[in-house]
């Protein structure tokens, strides 16, 4: 039993990194580009709870793409910066599916 919680509290713990750390992520490409930070801020700006609902799936969608388009641009000019991003958001999704 208290294997089990301890295990709980590890994974838990463990997600709450991998957030933190695509939270951390999220937050230096919008601080780096303005396209993206325009994006950002649009989406979250004046809108009611309702239409944020409606409309979150095109929101992640456009947000996605831009960061990739900056990431792409920025990726010519800082190579090695946008290999670890992408190292890190690889071993985020493999923490987060071959939890034990």
């Amino acid at each position: 039993m208290a294997q089990g919680v301890k295990r709980i509290g590890r994974a838990f713990g463990e997600t709450m990194i991998s957030i933190g750390a695509l939270g951390a992520l999220l937050a230096t490409i919008v601080l780096i580009d303005d396209r993206v930070r325009e994006q950002v801020s649009m989406r979250f700006s004046g809108r009611t709870v309702s239409d944020e609902l409606h409309s979150a799936g095109v929101y992640a969608r456009e947000i996605g793409h831009v960061v990739m388009m900056a990431a792409r641009d920025h990726g010519l000019e800082h190579g090695p910066v946008v290999l670890f991003a992408v190292a890190a958001v690889v071993l985020v999704v493999l923490m987060l599916t071959l939890r034990t």
